[in-house]
């Protein structure tokens, strides 16, 4: 099977925050703060520090996604540069943090999904579960997806 290595980000690699700050903080503030105007103080947290972070880069080596695991399970900050979305970039840096969930013998990792990218979720094993909530001004919904039981 060919594939098209264009459509592809070239790795996604697994770091800490001191690693990963100067890379993926320009990102999450396009996507975050202006794209969704999201207060640029909530989109920057305490939590970064104790993270684990994935960073998916183009052919040109520039981050094109990233995303975090903290260490309670919890993924979140999912982020993909618009020219990258509907690619399948997400998902690799998804599935990335999943590993690393795994590789930490997490059970479980949790999100909170933003209601529109819940079918995104829910294609990577995701089940939403509670209601939908406002968080940063935005719709979402909780979501889960059990790692004991997958290889």
């Amino acid at each position: 099977m060919n594939r098209d290595p264009a459509a592809e980000p070239c790795r996604v690699e697994l770091m800490s925050w001191n690693e990963a700050a100067a890379e993926a903080t320009p990102l999450r503030e396009r996507v975050f703060v202006v794209e969704q105007g999201v207060p640029a103080e909530l989109e920057m947290d305490e939590f970064d520090a104790v993270c684990r972070h994935a960073l998916a880069r183009g052919a040109d080596g520039a981050v094109i996604a990233t995303g975090r695991l903290l260490p309670d399970g919890h993924i979140g900050r999912m982020a993909v540069d618009a020219a990258w979305r509907n690619r399948g970039v997400g998902g690799e840096v998804l599935e990335a943090l999943v590993r690393e969930a795994r590789t930490r013998g997490m059970a479980e990792v949790v999100l909170n999904a933003q209601v529109h990218a819940q079918a995104f979720y829910e294609r990577h094993g995701f089940v939403a579960e509670g209601a939908v909530f406002l968080e940063a001004g935005i719709e979402h919904r909780t979501m889960r997806r059990r790692l004991s039981a997958q290889a």
